[in-house]
């Protein structure tokens, strides 16, 4: 029993050794093919030195609990090439995990840009169906012929031969518009109707400019004075202003 004992110590010396040997192969990718040779000649001498010695001194026994049927290497030589295949069995593993693992991040990657793309189908199809739906509510669209008549609905009517002289330019203002405050837009408008009716009824666009600039400053002050007025006598001087304004793109008479 005695001298087994630098027999065992000198196997584990070794396997500690050759253990040494495999991790250094598994870090250094480079060195790899290298390290597994080394290790396999290693081992190969150490079953071939170590196996009778340990045998004959065991006695049968067997190396650990292989005698008794648990499983376990019979000999030195035997426990060190159980190592060498734990040790290639792991890094098998470990390589079978790695790919494992990356066919799993490419179904994940996959299966998001299949998600961003039903997302982004899905905005677009809402954006149209709204955008049909509203079309349905408004109708259809307007005509060019459809508009000109709007146009011409909305537009204030034309004053009449009475309201506005043609061949004078002479203009009969309502009561409430021939108050004192509105004497100096009146004054400016008499001069420029005046004007047009005395050149044949056309203008030259600064004309016209002048014409609806000042009624809209005439118009401006009228509402300044809402309150003042009776709201029927309002309405009637406001309309009549929007018809004044608007004459100047008819020919006179």
């Amino acid at each position: 029993m005695r001298r087994c004992a630098p027999t065992i110590a000198a196997s584990v010396r070794r396997f500690s050794a050759l253990a040494s040997v495999a991790r250094l192969s598994r870090s250094r990718p480079a060195a790899r093919g290298l390290a597994r040779g080394g290790l396999v000649a290693a081992l190969a001498l150490m079953v071939a030195g170590a196996a009778g010695s340990a045998s004959a001194q065991w006695g049968g026994w067997g190396w650990g609990m292989g005698g008794m049927g648990g499983g376990y290497a019979s000999t030195a030589g035997q426990a060190a090439a159980y190592g060498l295949s734990d040790v290639i069995r792991s890094e098998g593993y470990a390589n079978l995990q790695n790919s494992e693992a990356a066919k799993n991040w490419e179904d994940a990657k996959t299966k998001e840009i299949d998600n961003r793309q039903k997302w982004t189908n899905t905005y677009f199809d809402m954006r149209r169906t709204n955008k049909e739906a509203r079309q349905a509510e408004n109708g259809p669209a307007v005509t060019h012929d459809q508009a000109i008549r709007y146009a011409k609905a909305a537009a204030p009517p034309r004053l009449s031969s009475a309201q506005l002289d043609p061949v004078t330019g002479h203009i009969e203002y309502p009561l409430l518009l021939t108050q004192k405050d509105y004497d100096t837009y009146r004054t400016d408008l008499d001069k420029l109707f005046a004007d047009r009716a005395s050149s044949g009824g056309s203008l030259q666009f600064e004309e016209f400019e002048k014409i609806r600039g000042t009624v809209s400053k005439f118009i401006d002050a009228l509402k300044t004075n809402v309150s003042r007025y009776p709201a029927g006598d309002y309405g009637h001087a406001r309309t009549f202003l929007d018809s004044l304004a608007n004459e100047p793109r008819f020919p006179a008479g």
